[in-house]
């Protein structure tokens, strides 16, 4: 996410955040809270979660190692919390607090270039989730969305904590379409469902078949 942002400016960056640690299950905060803080991923995997118009809890994603979460924090110090975010694993972040970062780019303006990464890499991913919600099908959504975190998001065991209805949340589809694309790769081998998420076998296998021509 910060590659392209100058080494010393990430330098100035992680000087001033804050090691943080969560348990499996832990909540780093709940919507509605006061945003002040912007966390970079270490490592463990984190699921951001809405609460719908009908009272039910929504999956919108998962975040990994060498992303992201909490950006708008730090553009506004009046910002409240939009989703509720929680570990999936044993997780580590760096927090990066809106007073300590405004410390900084008073003295460092060019590390304004790492919030701006930032809200750029945020802005690709809604950006391709929008195209593959109007332009590919519902089963290569599955399986981009069960292939991509594989490595980064799965644990020492190769599974991947999110249930099916997480999973299609994140997709944009029934938990029905889900369980038929998951029952066809664990037929294939590709796949192994397990209690709570799904251990990826041929992550290769899975991302040819979500290609547009895979």
């Amino acid at each position: 996410m910060l590659a392209d942002v100058p080494p010393a400016d990430v330098r100035e960056l992680l000087a001033i955040s804050r090691r943080r640690t969560f348990s499996k299950g832990e909540v780093v905060f709940h919507a509605g809270d006061p945003a002040d803080s912007l966390h970079l991923v270490v490592k463990g995997s984190f699921a951001i979660r809405i609460m719908t118009p009908l009272g039910e809890t929504a999956t919108l994603g998962v975040r990994g190692p060498g992303e992201s979460f909490g950006e708008m924090a730090l553009v506004s110090p009046d910002q409240r919390r939009a989703a509720t975010v929680g570990a999936l694993a044993p997780s580590e972040t760096m927090a990066v607090y809106y007073g300590e970062f405004e410390r900084l780019r008073s003295r460092h303006p060019a590390v304004s270039g790492v919030l701006v990464a930032v809200l750029a890499a945020e802005l690709r991913r809604m950006n391709e989730l929008l195209l593959d919600a109007l332009y590919v099908s519902a089963e290569r959504r599955v399986l981009r969305r069960l292939a991509e975190p594989v490595g980064a998001y799965a644990d020492a065991d190769g599974l991947v904590a999110l249930t099916q209805e997480a999973l299609a949340q994140i997709a944009g589809t029934s938990r029905a379409q889900v369980n038929r694309v998951l029952r066809a790769q664990e037929k294939r081998g590709t796949v192994s469902l397990r209690r709570g998420g799904t251990v990826v076998l041929d992550r290769d296998a899975l991302l040819r078949q979500a290609r547009p021509h895979g």
